[in-house]
């Protein structure tokens, strides 16, 4: 074999050398069955048993409480630019933007299609070189949630603290920094990822949302960007990215055997 190359790009990223090799020794036949889980059906209890796989490695090690979905989508953090204010923002209703970067613009942009998205706080005029102390930050009163990235791949800020916006729900894009450190998954309502950058290969998107929030939904929208209907059908209304899911579940499991979330 070639010399493996450090790959340090913000995504695709480099995935563990044992997770790879695991998912060679398994490409034609997945324990056993003579089929690449490539080729398994996503309705099988094989496949079953590695979306239990993923979801469980994830809650584990982000510790993430029961009252909380895990669904694997698809379209990555940008279709979520979208997915979150549509579901939430439709009547008018308003929230609220905090912009460090290139993506949180990207984000407030997308919201203003469907309602009223204030940012509260941009570094733009610093050229995105500065995140704010959590006493520099007023919230609209009326702000359905306050939207946040916690780490920007291409202008390299990161937030050293979990957002507390003093009651109002907090929704995070934490695609280059989960399962990088700690995240209180509690003091969110909503955190979504790209799983490209730590958590597996390209093609997943990892959404985290509290049951409560699933009730607030918009009716009407079209299945597959309604967080709700995803939900009641376990990440499974259409076929799913079932060999990156499959990675993500490895990825979880070397995780784990690194020290996990101890």
């Amino acid at each position: 074999m070639i010399e493996r190359i450090y790959n340090f790009s913000a995504g695709p990223a480099i995935l563990p050398e044992p997770v790879l090799q695991k998912a060679q020794s398994e490409l034609l036949s997945f324990e056993g069955t003579g089929m690449s889980i490539m080729e398994v059906s996503h309705r099988s209890s094989y496949f079953e048993k590695v979306l239990d796989g993923a979801e469980n490695g994830l809650r584990e090690i982000l510790n993430v409480p029961a009252n909380y979905k895990i669904l694997f989508m698809q379209g990555g953090a940008t279709l979520q630019f979208s997915m979150v204010p549509m579901n939430f923002l439709a009547g008018g209703r308003s929230a609220d933007y905090i912009v460090t970067g290139a993506w949180g613009e990207k984000a407030v942009k997308e919201a203003g299609r469907y309602g009223k998205a204030n940012t509260i706080y941009s570094s733009a005029k610093s050229r995105f070189r500065t995140i704010p102390s959590e006493d520099e930050l007023s919230f609209s009163g009326d702000a359905e949630y306050v939207h946040y990235t916690s780490n920007e791949t291409i202008d390299g800020v990161e937030f050293k603290y979990d957002l507390d916006a003093g009651g109002i729900p907090v929704v995070c894009d934490a695609s280059s920094n989960i399962l990088s450190k700690p995240i209180d998954v509690e003091k969110y309502v909503l955190i979504y990822a790209g799983a490209q950058k730590n958590i597996g290969p390209s093609g997943v998107t990892v959404v985290i949302i509290r049951d409560d929030l699933l009730e607030k939904t918009e009716p009407n929208l079209p299945p597959l960007l309604d967080y709700r209907k995803i939900a009641e059908n376990r990440s499974m209304l259409n076929t799913p990215n079932t060999w990156g899911i499959y990675l993500v579940g490895l990825v979880c499991e070397w995780l784990k055997s690194q020290g996990g979330s101890r």
